[in-house]
């Protein structure tokens, strides 16, 4: 990420829209609204587009994202400007995602770890260990919370 990162917290106005590039490479778009009341009482929307590209299409697009859910994007601003049938010049803010999580301030969610391909071609679920609760479970064995366990992949 560089420079112009941006976080909204917003709802979708959209399913989230999958399909493919010629090239094969997977994109994932929605609409987000974010509101913002004022003092007076009045309340400011604003609307993004937001393009999720590769891995974090198709993981926003197989989730249970849908209209009206409420997301957390991380992510750059990208405008584009153009010229309407009637040569009226406009422009849009897209939001260009570099992560998409859904918001826990009213709502929860079950995770589900993607399946991923290392460069032998294996998947993680194949060599997946267990989580430190489950071995410390199955082996009598406190669990080290550290965090500093580092042959397991991060969740």
């Amino acid at each position: 990420m560089f420079g112009n990162t941006i976080t909204i917290v917003g709802n979708m106005t959209r399913d989230p829209e999958y399909r493919t590039t010629q090239s094969g490479l997977a994109l994932t778009k929605f609409g987000l609204a974010w509101n913002m009341r004022t003092r007076d009482g009045s309340e400011n929307v604003s609307f993004f587009e937001v393009t999720c590209w590769a891995e974090l299409a198709e993981n926003v697009s197989k989730s249970n994202l849908a209209k009206g859910s409420r997301v957390v994007v991380v992510g750059r601003l990208d405008q584009n400007t153009y010229e309407t049938q009637n040569n009226e010049k406009r422009s849009s803010v897209q939001i260009i995602a570099d992560e998409v999580s859904p918001s826990l301030r009213w709502a929860t969610v079950d995770v589900a770890k993607s399946e991923r391909f290392n460069n032998t071609s294996q998947t993680s679920q194949a060599r997946q260990e267990p989580s430190h609760s489950q071995a410390s479970e199955s082996s009598g064995e406190t669990s080290n919370d550290s965090g500093d366990n580092f042959d397991e992949e991060p969740f």
